[in-house]
């Protein structure tokens, strides 16, 4: 019997179950989970000797301790006693090492329930993936056209070799379109290296290794073994998370994930972080066909084809175009834009810009703190909309779209909407809400954890204002602002808003 043999037996035997991965196996007794790496190399990863064991272990635990304290706990030592027998921590030479970790509920991980990802949860999770990356070290070395040449080069010599079961044609257009997009994008990839956006990332951020326990989300499993795979750009980064909600028809909740992400990168990055958003169909894609060999490999070869499929759409995203959504406090501007993002431009969405969240990040306080009266008046006022129109023009540029979420009571604003699609030559479209007075003050008392600070008197104020002449499409949503931002996107031959 091998010494791996003799390890997998020795914990087996005092384990309740085993989870077998392609690079691990997971022994469950109660609460506990000893995670045991397996003695191979793959070329991307070696575990073929102790010390290289040790040294991914040890990387394993204190990177997703970052951001799974709880669940990620020890390394343990498997140790030969001096009468021949295995045991852990004991006083004999080490011949293997575990990670010890905490027993979660594996139902609770969100590939199995996709559905759970709703719009709390979605802005829990853009936020929670700008945080962990304002906090993780920067790489100089990081980012940068190698870094995502490297998965590149992989995937078309792993899909290369898969042609039989993806189509040689459909993999042959995938790769060329790749290297032309990759080739059209390097400035920028190289710009954001020396920007810091090269980091220590997760590096495997799709739904199947966030964890949600008790309302909140948890990142775990990051990669370890592979510097060349984890110090990334951050937005490769959320990108497989991104693409994972796309594919699975959740792209309301994918177009708050990057718009929250962005809002709250911005103020670690500063407004550059929206020109990054030129290179997010090429990393869609990347990590769309990371995805579709590895379903193949598992063998779920019509899966895998779905994926290629995706990989090949992100590589021709529809051009961008602008929407703007104004009305009074509780009119449902933000319900109506969020519900409308995912019919906008490229998968998953168009991004809200939310003037009461860049409000918030320009006071330097958190989305749902109140701010005092002094952040509306006439000079802060305009420094808001003067950042969410910069942030438009940016996201326009790197040909994003963009949906403007305000009240535009102003109709001086309402008039600098369009003129930043027709400078942009980009299709613009102007939605008016309106509801009944007492709907307004309904729904605005009924607020609970949102970045809006406005109040009943407020409605009576933007009531009292001379608004001037609306031209936009006015819409009556006293029903319900996601069904009109349903029937507005149908009839605007949009698609679907999901």
């Amino acid at each position: 019997m091998s010494e791996e043999a003799e390890v997998a037996g020795f914990l087996g035997g005092r384990s309740e179950s085993v989870i077998e991965t392609s690079c691990a196996r997971v022994f469950l007794n109660g609460p506990q989970a000893l995670k045991v790496k397996r003695r191979l190399d793959l070329g991307f990863l070696d575990f073929t000797t102790l010390e290289k064991r040790r040294w991914a272990v040890e990387r394993e635990l204190a990177f997703n301790q970052a951001t799974a304290p709880d669940i990620y706990r020890a390394v343990r030592r498997i140790t030969r006693e001096a009468d021949g027998r295995l045991a852990v921590d004991g006083a004999g030479e080490v011949v293997d090492y575990a990670l010890e970790m905490r027993r979660f509920d594996e139902t609770a991980v969100l590939s199995e329930r996709p559905e759970a990802v709703d719009g709390d949860l979605a802005e829990a999770l853009g936020r929670l993936i700008a945080r962990a990356h304002a906090a993780a070290p920067v790489r100089p070395d990081a980012g940068g056209l190698k870094a995502l040449k490297y998965t590149i080069d992989s995937n078309a010599e792993v899909l290369g070799a898969l042609t039989g079961e993806l189509g040689e044609g459909e993999v042959a257009d995938l790769v060329a379109r790749t290297y032309a997009a990759l080739r059209a994008a390097t400035p920028l990839l190289e710009a954001r290296k020396a920007a810091g956006f090269g980091r220590r990332c997760h590096a495997d951020l799709h739904l199947g290794n966030i964890l949600l326990e008790n309302g909140r989300p948890v990142l775990f499993d990051c990669i370890e073994f592979n510097d060349q795979l984890s110090d990334i750009d951050v937005q490769y980064d959320v990108a497989f998370l991104l693409m994972d909600l796309a594919f699975r028809g959740r792209g309301e909740a994918g177009a708050r994930v990057l718009a929250t992400w962005l809002d709250q990168s911005a103020r670690t990055f500063g407004p550059a972080v929206y020109d990054g958003l030129a290179a997010l169909p090429l990393m869609l894609s990347v990590r769309a066909a990371v995805r579709a060999h590895v379903a193949v490999h598992s063998g779920d070869v019509e899966r895998g084809r779905d994926y290629l499929a995706a990989a090949r759409r992100h590589l021709s995203p529809p051009p961008p175009r602008l929407a703007a959504v104004g009305g009074l406090s509780g009119a449902g501007k933000s319900t109506f834009a969020r519900a409308a993002a995912p019919a906008l431009g490229a998968p998953p969405g168009a991004v809200v810009l939310r003037t009461d969240e860049v409000r918030k990040r320009l006071a330097g306080v958190d989305p749902l703190e109140r701010l005092p009266a002094s952040a509306y008046e006439p000079a802060f006022y305009a420094a808001v909309y003067d950042a969410v129109f910069d942030a438009a023009a940016r996201m326009l540029r790197a040909g994003w779209s963009v949906v403007l979420d305000a009240s535009f009571v102003d109709d001086v604003a309402r008039r600098r909407a369009e003129a930043l699609a027709g400078e942009l030559a980009v299709p613009f479209d102007g939605v008016w809400l309106e509801a009944p007075t007492a709907v307004l003050e309904q729904r605005v008392r009924g607020r609970t954890a949102d970045a809006s600070d406005a109040t009943v008197e407020t409605i009576a104020m933007q009531q009292a204002r001379n608004l001037g002449r609306i031209e936009w499409l006015v819409m009556d949503v006293t029903d319900g602002a996601a069904p009109a931002a349903q029937s507005w996107a149908s009839r605007r031959g949009l698609g679907e808003a999901k």
